[in-house]
């Protein structure tokens, strides 16, 4: 295989990974060390988030194909891209909680669900508490009701017990 149809490969593999993920944040990765990367890429597979660096010409040419150009001013340096097709908010998290841990790594932009985003929003959906944790708190809202009806009802029970006594 000659080296432009790898490289045409590369680019139809990075706008396939870009149309198919929930979640794509590129990351600018300069001053971290070895360790730091390789802990970094380890954190990142266990979320189940894919961490790969790829040439900026190579990715410049798969946004355009994937129609995300407005991505192209965010590829320029040492650019690391991570995908995630099955969570929206793991590689925001482990990104973000890694960025405060070591000041060297910043996230430049992302794409959430075919829509770029800014550092702003990934940083706001990174605060986000887990799937889990937000179903605890809907299901704590719902019962409030009910817990008070049965508090209520019980007050009115023992009184009633309290006067026929």
């Amino acid at each position: 295989m000659s080296v432009l149809e790898q490289k045409k490969q590369v680019v139809a593999d990075i706008a396939a990974k870009l149309n198919a993920s929930k979640a794509t944040i590129v990351v600018d990765y300069r001053g971290l060390n070895v360790a730091e990367v390789t802990e970094l890429r380890k954190q990142l597979r266990e979320a189940g988030v894919e961490f790969k660096v790829y040439k900026n010409t190579l990715a410049r040419r798969a946004t355009a194909e994937a129609n995300l150009s407005e991505l192209d001013a965010q590829l320029v340096g040492p650019t690391a891209i991570a995908f995630s097709d099955e969570d929206v908010v793991a590689p925001a998290k482990v990104l973000n909680s890694f960025a405060k841990e070591h000041e060297a790594l910043e996230i430049k932009a992302g794409v959430i669900e075919g829509r770029i985003t800014s550092v702003e929003e990934i940083k706001a959906l990174a605060e986000l508490p887990s799937r889990e944790g937000l179903l605890s708190m809907l299901l704590s809202v719902l019962q409030a009701p009910m817990r008070n009806f049965a508090l209520a009802t019980k007050a009115v029970a023992d009184q009633k017990e309290e006067q026929g006594a």
